[in-house]
C-alpha cells in the first residue's frame, strides 16, 4: 500500500490548472506517492489505516442495526390490534406504520447536524465530537432494548441518528490531516459496518435471541469506537483535540506528516477564517457530484423502507420478518463489496450510478404495484437487492474519493464536511416520500 501524499513544493494553484502543466491532480498524487521512509512511520501509517477502518464501521453501525431492526421495533410494539385490522383489511402484510418512520427518526437528526456542522463544527476539538458520539450510540442500544413502546423506540433510533451524523462529518474532517488514502479505508469501514451490522442482527436473531437481548450484545460497539479513536490511532500534533482553538489551524508540526502539508502562502486559508463567498464558490464546484448522490440515496432508501415491507413471499418457510432481515442483509453486502472497490476502479460519473439506481426503483415499484415480483423467485429478488447495494456504495466512495482528489488541500476539511450532506438529504426525502406510498399499498382491499 503506497499512501498517497499531497506534494508540499507545489507553491500555487497554477501547477495544477491551465494547459500547460495540466498533469491531473490524480497523476500528481500518484507521482508523489511514496510510502513513510522509516519503519516506525510505516507501522503508524498503517495503524491509521486500520483505526479509520473501524472508525467506519463503528461509526455506521448503530444506524444500520436500526434499520435491520425496523420491522421488529414496529411489529413488537405498534398496537397489535391495529396492525391486525390493518393487515386483515390489505392485500399487502403491512405493519400500522411504515418501516420508513424509522428511517426518518435514524436520518432527520443527521441531516440537522450535517446542514449546520459547517458553521461551527471546526471550533469544538476532535477529541469532545467523538466521545459524544460513542456516548450517544450507546445509549441508543439501551433505550431501544428496554424500550416498551413505540415512541420511546423510536427515541433511541434517534440517539443513533446523532451519534452516526457527527461521527461522519468528524470523521470525514479528520481524513484531513492524514495521508489520503485513510478515505477509501473510512468508506470500507462503513461498508463493513452495513454487512456486519445487519449480518450479526440477522445471525443473533436467527439463532433464537430476541430483538431486544441482540441489541444488548451490540453494545460492543462503542467500546471498540473508544479504543479506535483514543487508543489506535495515531493523530498529527496540529489536530485540535481537547483544547478549544483560538486560531484553528492545519499545519503540521510533527513527524506524521499529514495530507495538509501546504505552502505558507496557503496555510491562513483554513476553514475559520474563509469568507462566506470562498464557502459558496467551494459549495458549487462539489454540486456535480453532490446532487447525483443525493438522487442515489433518494432512490435507494425509497426501496430499502418504502418496498422491502411490500415485497413479502408468503407461501415460503421463512418469516415476513425473516425475509425483511435478509433483505437488508443482502443489500449491506452489495454496499460492502462496491465501498472497498475504489482502489481497483474508479468512477467519475456518479450521475450514471444515479439513472440506473432509479430505474431499478421505478422497476421494484411497478413491481409491487401489479404484483408480477413473485415471479421472479426469492433468489432473483435477492440478487437485485446486492445490485442496488452495489449502486449505491459505488456512489458513495466515488462520490469522496473524487472530492479528496479534486479539493484544494487547504479546502480538502471544509468539502469533505460540506459534501457528507449529500446521501443524508436524498436519504430523508425518501423517507418522507416513503411513508405514503406505504399507507397507500396498505389501504388497498
Amino acid at each position: 500500500m503506497e499512501p498517497r501524499r499531497v506534494n508540499a513544493s507545489r507553491s500555487s494553484d497554477s501547477d495544477w490548472q491551465g494547459e500547460g502543466g495540466s498533469a491531473s491532480r490524480e497523476e500528481a498524487d500518484d507521482d508523489a506517492a511514496a510510502p513513510p521512509d522509516r519503519a516506525g512511520e510505516r507501522r503508524s501509517h498503517w495503524r491509521n489505516l486500520s483505526a479509520f477502518w473501524l472508525l467506519g464501521l463503528c461509526n455506521n453501525f448503530a444506524y444500520v442495526v436500526m434499520l435491520s431492526a425496523a420491522h421488529d421495533i414496529l411489529k413488537t410494539e405498534t398496537n397489535q390490534t391495529a396492525a391486525l385490522n390493518v393487515t386483515n383489511a390489505s392485500r399487502y402484510d403491512c405493519n400500522e406504520i411504515s418501516t420508513a418512520a424509522v428511517l426518518l427518526a435514524d436520518i432527520l437528526p443527521t441531516l440537522i447536524i450535517k446542514f449546520t456542522a459547517p458553521l461551527y463544527i471546526h471550533q469544538i476539538p476532535y477529541n469532545y465530537r467523538v466521545s459524544l458520539c460513542i456516548v450517544t450510540a450507546a445509549a441508543s442500544f439501551f433505550i431501544v432494548s428496554f424500550s416498551g413502546h413505540v415512541t420511546v423506540s423510536l427515541l433511541g433510533v434517534v440517539f443513533a441518528s446523532i451519534s452516526s451524523g457527527l461521527g461522519e462529518i468528524t470523521f470525514l474532517s479528520l481524513t484531513a490531516f492524514f495521508y489520503s488514502d485513510v478515505v477509501s479505508y473510512w468508506s470500507s469501514g462503513t461498508g463493513g459496518a452495513g454487512i456486519l451490522g445487519a449480518l450479526s442482527y440477522l445471525g443473533l436473531t436467527e439463532a433464537g435471541l430476541s430483538p431486544r437481548n441482540s441489541l444488548l450484545v451490540m453494545l460492543i460497539i462503542p467500546a471498540l469506537l473508544f479504543i479506535s479513536y483514543f487508543v489506535l490511532l495515531l493523530p498529527p500534533s496540529s489536530l485540535p483535540r481537547w483544547k478549544f482553538p483560538t486560531s484553528y489551524s492545519l499545519v503540521d508540526t510533527s513527524d506524521q506528516r499529514p495530507l495538509l502539508d501546504e505552502p505558507s502562502s496557503q496555510k491562513s486559508a483554513t476553514s475559520s477564517h474563509r469568507s462566506v463567498a470562498d464557502k459558496w464558490s467551494i459549495i458549487k464546484s462539489l454540486l456535480k457530484y453532490m446532487i447525483p448522490l443525493s438522487i442515489v440515496y433518494f432512490a435507494e432508501y425509497f426501496i430499502n423502507q418504502g418496498l422491502y415491507e411490500l415485497m413479502y413471499f408468503p407461501n415460503i418457510k421463512m418469516s415476513h420478518s425473516a425475509q425483511y432481515r435478509w433483505y437488508q442483509m443482502l443489500y449491506q453486502a452489495g454496499v460492502f463489496v462496491s465501498r472497498s472497490s475504489v482502489r481497483c476502479f474508479k468512477i467519475r460519473h456518479i450521475w450514471v450510478l444515479a439513472c440506473l439506481q432509479c430505474g431499478l426503483a421505478t422497476f421494484l415499484l411497478v413491481g409491487v404495484a401489479y404484483f408480477f415480483l413473485p415471479s421472479l423467485t426469492l433468489p432473483g429478488i435477492f440478487l437485485i437487492i446486492v445490485f442496488e447495494g452495489l449502486l449505491g456504495g459505488a456512489a458513495y466512495v466515488n462520490t469522496f474519493n473524487n472530492i479528496a482528489i479534486e479539493s484544494k488541500p487547504e479546502d480538502q476539511e471544509f468539502a469533505m464536511s460540506v459534501a457528507c450532506v449529500s446521501d443524508t438529504l436524498g436519504i430523508s426525502l425518501s423517507g418522507a416520500i416513503a411513508i405514503p406510498v406505504h399507507n397507500y399499498f396498505c389501504c388497498l382491499s
